[in-house]
């Protein structure tokens, strides 16, 4: 039958997995550090996967193909829950929440120094590998930071991260622009508030934009700020 179905380009795709994490069909999967469509019959046609690549590998077509076969997709999700201890194929994609068995803080053996523990609370953290679906974005409270700002505030996890979703990335080394992939995340899931932390530095005003155009696109009311931080770890509060 004719109908919309993926198609990967195998010269853009760069073998990082999100789109194996992101297809609730199991139609994608990894072979020789590439994405591959397995089956036809597997692939949906809605396109959960186009919003997470980060190369724009993955495009619709119109093709004679299979029909959608849904129970021939239930059978083989169960038995891949089965089976794959890593089904994204990727242990950097492997989407999970952390749950931190202790906050409190001890002290470093022959020092003043404190430890304190992590408040980050799910992994990935990097904005173009975290999948648009994961579930702790439900009734997440979103951090978006540019990467620097955690090594110039010596304070960042208590004072941004606590019961937050933590988002980072670079706007001046990654390649390509957040807001599609921010957009995606704050349409599918129910973000609560949106905090943006970055640096004075004017390069970093493009993760502040992205997040903003998204927040624009989302189409939705969701409560905001912008916090910028100098290099020397002072609070700027636009």
């Amino acid at each position: 039958m004719l109908r919309k179905i993926i198609k990967i380009d195998e010269e853009k795709c760069n073998g990082c997995g999100m789109c194996v994490s992101a297809c609730h069909e199991g139609a994608i999967g990894l072979i020789n550090g590439k994405a591959k469509l397995l089956r036809d019959d597997y692939c949906d046609g809605l396109g959960n996967c186009l919003p997470v690549c980060p190369t724009g590998a993955i495009t619709f077509e119109e093709r004679d193909t299979l029909e959608y076969d849904e129970q021939a997709v239930k059978a083989n999700m169960e038995k891949k829950s089965k089976t794959d201890k890593l089904p994204c194929g990727c242990p950097g994609t492997n989407a999970k929440a952390i749950t931190h068995k202790s906050s409190v803080k001890t002290a470093c053996i022959d020092s003043h120094i404190s430890e304190t523990p992590s408040q980050l609370n799910q992994w990935p953290v990097q904005i173009k590998l975290v999948p648009v679906n994961a579930p702790y974005f439900n009734n997440a409270k979103l951090l978006i930071a540019a990467d620097c700002t955690a090594y110039a505030y010596g304070g960042f996890h208590d004072k941004f991260m606590k019961n937050k979703v933590t988002l980072i990335g670079c706007p001046k080394l990654d390649e390509g622009d957040y807001t599609e992939k921010l957009t995606a995340i704050l349409k599918e899931n129910n973000i609560k508030s949106v905090t943006v932390v970055r640096m004075e530095v004017p390069c970093c005003a493009g993760i502040a934009n992205a997040a903003m155009t998204a927040l624009k696109n989302s189409g939705k009311m969701i409560p905001w700020q912008v916090m910028t931080l100098t290099t020397d770890g002072q609070i700027i509060e636009d």
